[in-house]
């Protein structure tokens, strides 16, 4: 599975979000590979789903076909494991 971190320069908070994402995939036991990546790119990168913030929500998402999560706080590993929960129940895993 193909995940985006996104943040509007894809380097700072992106990486934080990717790293916290990483750890609540391998805990559910889902193989995922996740990139981090500024929100421009992101319109254009093929994948399964994208995590950013809810400032870049609206914009990504009215750009993309796939689900977009907006995430609160980048190392809320609970936060994100919710969404994460979420986003595997959505999709029917």
């Amino acid at each position: 599975m193909k995940v985006l971190a996104v943040c509007g320069f894809g380097v700072g908070s992106s990486m934080i979000l990717k790293m916290s994402l990483d750890s609540v995939f391998d805990k559910h036991g889902v193989s995922a590979e996740v990139d981090n990546i500024d929100v421009t790119t992101a319109k254009s990168v093929p994948c399964d789903v994208i995590f950013t913030s809810a400032e870049l929500k609206d914009e990504i998402q009215s750009s993309v076909s796939v689900p977009v999560y907006a995430v609160k706080k980048y190392m809320d590993k609970e936060e994100i494991d919710g969404i994460v929960t979420q986003f595997l129940a959505e999709r029917g895993n």
